[in-house]
């Protein structure tokens, strides 16, 4: 007597789809990622009444153009993050959330891998986060306007969807 086993072919799809998503998020860059650039303290010509400009790319490589942005204690800042990456939401959205002192990025990002309906913002580090804009997909900018820190100082800034951070999605406000 002979078995025959037959396997689905769902699980071997699912895993060759998974497989190429991750590749491809591993490829090149749609846009320039100039990770070691930073935004100076300098005014801008055209300053608006809201806060000094900052712009902010973020790509399919999950990389933010700008590592660094500076800023003067209690300068008003309006940053504006914009995806220039192609892939959907559910699988490359990004933000920007601008961490308060002593609140440690790898924490609030493993926690934040857990907040889906708040777009990766946990609401139980609401008190400690100076700036988050929504999550974005492609072709999709949003802008925050905020104060920096009276105190000088270094403040990190993340994207917190899932595993962006650990492969380098990261920068900091120097405050000084």
């Amino acid at each position: 007597m002979k078995t025959i086993i037959r396997f689905s072919r769902l699980p071997l799809v699912a895993i060759a789809g998974l497989t190429l998503l991750v590749l491809a998020g591993c490829g090149p860059s749609s846009g320039p990622a100039d990770s070691g650039k930073s935004a100076s303290a300098a005014p801008a010509s055209a300053q608006p009444a809201t806060g000094r400009a900052v712009e902010i790319t973020a790509n399919d490589s999950m990389k933010f153009s700008l590592a660094e942005i500076r800023a003067k204690p209690g300068e008003a800042l309006s940053v504006t993050l914009k995806n220039v990456g192609t892939m959907p939401k559910f699988s490359m959205g990004h933000n920007l959330v601008v961490l308060a002192a002593g609140l440690d990025p790898v924490t609030f990002v493993n926690d934040a891998a857990q907040a889906v309906k708040t777009d990766y913002v946990p609401a139980k580090y609401k008190t400690r986060i100076l700036a988050s804009t929504r999550l974005l997909g492609p072709g999709e900018s949003d802008t925050v306007t905020f104060k920096a820190p009276g105190m000088p100082g270094h403040y990190a800034f993340v994207c917190s969807f899932p595993g962006h951070f650990q492969v380098g999605m990261k920068g900091e406000l120097v405050v000084e």
